[in-house]
């Protein structure tokens, strides 16, 4: 790709819209010297490229989704959404625009041809696609599951207003509607693409007239590609790219004739290949040089783009054996891809929202057979992207008009701003420095158009680092919450919940409420936060199958600063059969969404916003994508209630987040139970283990005994239970655990030898004696007794 030389040429600029294909999608299109426009709204425009110039504005009845020039006959065919398509004659009006409104480009032009509604020459709702030829027009509908293409007479203005009759159809492959109503068809995410090809010598024209005979493969790829039938008939062949990825393919003539075909329409319809991802652009392009005494310039190569980058490329090739066989190769490409063009010597050009790219398909595979030196060259085995530093094109097109051994491409920013991209395709080596006064002029020129891309693609990175930036804050704003909330500290929480519970009167019926007041003590909470309050009956819990019936309340935060209070209240009951399912369940969480906070920073904000930009964001980020943290009861408050289940203390311990209680033996002594968080380290590979330990206290050693066999009965049966439900072991270091019973044993003997000692010393040896058997007995403690 080296000695590419990029001349970017603004011509005016046009307002362009802010939605997607609701909206319309841009298109630019070439017939001579006169430019064919639609930004994605209501306004088509017709500029003239030699005097520089808007010469005529029709105004449609809808946003324009597809447009296409009938050279021959000078018309104008433009589908609008859920409308139908409409036929303008080009030299019905020619209405030039005054030089002085000219001179400020962003200023709405004075004159606009209203559209009259009897143009309507095809009246359809359905229909998401069209391509013309000579006197045939080809539709593509959305039907309630099927595609469907349809054949007219390519109808004229000033004919009978009355719709015409299909000369041909057939259905296209199923697809899966979206949601909405039946009996109105939603507007596709994606639209269809509809490119026509032909063998030579075809009698078929097409409609565009920059580049006639890229529209015609060579005879050894189409008949690999379409069949014998589409050879023997020299019928153009219609290639229709689908939202679901599917590439398909119908014959033109065989269509005409469809009723008669041997096992109905559906047969004539062929699926030449699936790329998975929404189809974007269709096209053809020569690979392979020509010898001197050849002149027409034929087609060698299909390609086609998809939305996410995933590009297919066929070629006629030769297998081991000698036969011609249609090579296939798929490569991926930087996405999302807005648009495409097929240029000369081999060349795809397409844009994403950052950048316009180049790849040579033309580069051929090294590997070739050298035995066969007259076969067509392989395709390249991979494709490097060559970026033209220019951003946010929205829409390309390809001029004719360029001279021998550069290329020309119509282009249109997001911006709304027409302009030329003129790429010297042959110059390797810099000109001389020496510059001359006549070119001295066009020097400038180029300079300040340089100066412009570059001033455009600057403020559109600035504004995607601004987005990064505030994203990157939302990101640290929720990584200290998430911190302060989880780091477990004692005292007052950064954040809390608390939940109430009352009776009221609505509708001549009583209704239990519970208030869920939401407390910021000393934290910030801003855009992306939510509150999520679950309301789950007792009755389910012990079926894991109908833990799905609870009933989850998500109330979006608004920027409680610290000391601010948010209040819910929420229904428990009684439902519909007036029944009050007691006792019940109500958890409270904070959600962050990284969805809203990260997804507009995933896409560029100066792009031009088709949906399917929005579809990278699903991607990346699913529906429930974010961060939960939870606002209860702590580990060690959970643990006091479990070891007190069944217990009418374990609604104090419940209501008062308490982490140790005290209680009183049938023979009036105290016993403490007290609970602490603590990580146990050296065990488990992954990192340290969240555990708790448990202490019991007593002045009487039997009724210490006694607390203790009930936590470890409650401990077994906790073990067993889980045993019974097959959950798996941690990975835990055995060796350290071997080590840990080795040192206690070694411990335990020393204690029976000091205790030994203590009965057959002296007063002054015993004093020694008891304090190391009391440093024996804390090291017996610490690690303690470890229960998984």
């Amino acid at each position: 790709m080296a000695g590419l030389a990029l001349r970017v040429d603004y011509l005016t600029g046009f307002s362009c819209p802010v939605a997607g294909p609701a909206a319309g999608k841009p298109h630019v299109l070439c017939l001579g010297a006169e430019i064919f426009l639609s930004t994605g709204r209501e306004l088509v425009y017709v500029y003239d490229l030699e005097g520089r110039q808007l010469t005529a504005v029709y105004r449609l009845p809808a946003p324009v989704w597809h447009l296409e020039v009938l050279a021959l006959r000078r018309v104008l065919y433009v589908l609008c959404a859920q409308r139908g398509i409409y036929c303008l004659s080009l030299d019905q009006a020619s209405r030039s625009v005054n030089q002085s409104d000219r001179d400020d480009e962003d200023s709405e032009p004075p004159v606009v041809i209203p559209v009259d509604p009897d143009t309507c020459v095809l009246p359809d709702g359905t229909l998401c696609a069209f391509t013309v030829l000579d006197h045939v027009l080809i539709t593509l509908a959305q039907g309630p599951t099927r595609w469907k293409m349809q054949l007219f007479e390519c109808p004229c203005p000033g004919e009978d207003p009355r719709p015409p009759c299909p000369i041909g159809e057939v259905e296209l492959s199923t697809y899966t509607p979206p949601a909405g109503s039946p009996q109105k068809p939603t507007v596709p995410c994606f639209l269809p693409v509809l490119y026509s090809v032909s063998p030579p010598g075809s009698r078929y024209p097409h409609s565009h007239l920059q580049c006639p005979r890229g529209f015609m493969l060579e005879r050894a790829l189409f008949g690999l590609l379409f069949g014998t039938d589409a050879s023997i008939l020299e019928s153009p062949v219609i290639l229709c790219g689908l939202p679901d990825g599917q590439l398909c393919s119908v014959v033109l003539k065989t269509l005409v004739t469809s009723r008669l075909a041997p096992g109905g329409p559906n047969a004539l319809v062929r699926i030449l290949h699936h790329l998975e991802e929404p189809v974007i652009f269709i096209g053809t392009l020569r690979t392979e040089p020509l010898a001197e005494n050849i002149e027409d310039a034929y087609s060698d190569c299909l390609v086609a783009l998809g939305h996410h980058g995933r590009t297919l490329a066929v070629k006629a090739s030769w297998d081991e054996v000698g036969n011609l066989v249609p090579e296939l190769r798929e490569y991926c490409l930087p996405g999302p891809v807005l648009c495409a063009a097929c240029g000369r010597d081999g060349r795809v050009y397409h844009t994403t929202p950052s950048n316009l790219c180049v790849v040579d398909l033309a580069q051929g595979d090294t590997s070739q057979d050298p035995a066969q030196p007259d076969s067509p060259g392989g395709l390249p085995s991979l494709l490097c992207p060559a970026s033209l530093s220019v951003c946010s094109i929205i829409t390309l097109s390809l001029l004719a008009r360029s001279p021998e051994g550069s290329t020309e491409l119509l282009a249109l920013s997001a911006k709304g701003r027409l302009m030329t991209c003129s790429l010297d395709l042959s110059s390797e080596t810099p000109r001389p420095t020496t510059v001359i006064i006549a070119n001295m002029g066009q020097k400038i020129k180029d300079l300040l158009c340089g100066i412009g891309t570059i001033s455009e693609r600057v403020s559109s990175l600035k504004k995607a680092v601004d987005q990064r930036n505030r994203a990157l804050s939302c990101l640290n704003e929720a990584m200290n919450v998430s911190c302060a909330l989880l780091s477990r500290r004692e005292g007052l929480q950064p954040i809390s919940c608390t939940i109430t519970t009352s009776w009221s009167r609505r509708e001549l019926q009583d209704v239990l409420t519970a208030t869920c007041r939401l407390e910021n003590n000393s934290l910030r909470l801003d855009q992306g936060w939510a509150l999520c309050i679950q309301v789950l009956p007792h009755t389910y819990t012990s079926d894991p199958d109908l833990v799905g019936l609870a009933v989850t309340y998500t109330i979006p935060v608004d920027q409680l600063g610290p000391g601010g209070q948010q209040e819910v209240t929420l229904p428990l009951g009684p439902d519909e059969d007036s029944m009050l399912n007691l006792p019940v369940t109500v958890s409270c969480a904070l959600f962050h969404s990284l969805r809203e906070v990260v997804g507009g920073a995933l896409v560029p904000s100066d792009t031009y916003k088709d949906p399917s930009l929005d579809g990278c964001t699903l991607d990346v980020l699913p529906e429930q994508e974010g961060i939960c943290l939870p606002l209860s009861m702590s580990l060690c408050c959970a643990t006091l209630q479990w070891l007190l289940t069944e217990n009418v203390t374990a609604d104090v311990v419940r209501a008062q987040a308490l982490s140790s209680v005290q209680g009183v033996a049938p023979d009036g002594t105290n016993i403490g139970l007290i609970i602490h968080e603590v990580a146990v380290t050296d065990l488990c590979p992954a990192g340290p283990i969240q555990a708790v330990e448990i202490q019991v206290e007593s002045s009487s050693l039997d009724n210490m005994c006694r607390t203790h066999h009930a936590v470890i009965r409650r401990m077994q049966r906790m073990v067993m239970e889980q045993a019974a439900w097959g959950s798996s072991p941690l990975d835990l270091r055995v060796q350290y655990l071997q080590q840990i019973q080795a040192n206690h044993e070694t411990l335990l003997w020393e204690v029976q030898t000091l205790r030994d000692r203590l009965c057959t010393e002296d007063k002054a040896n015993s004093c020694a004696t008891a304090e190391r058997l009391l440093q024996v007995y804390k090291q017996l403690r610490s690690p303690s007794f470890l229960l998984l």
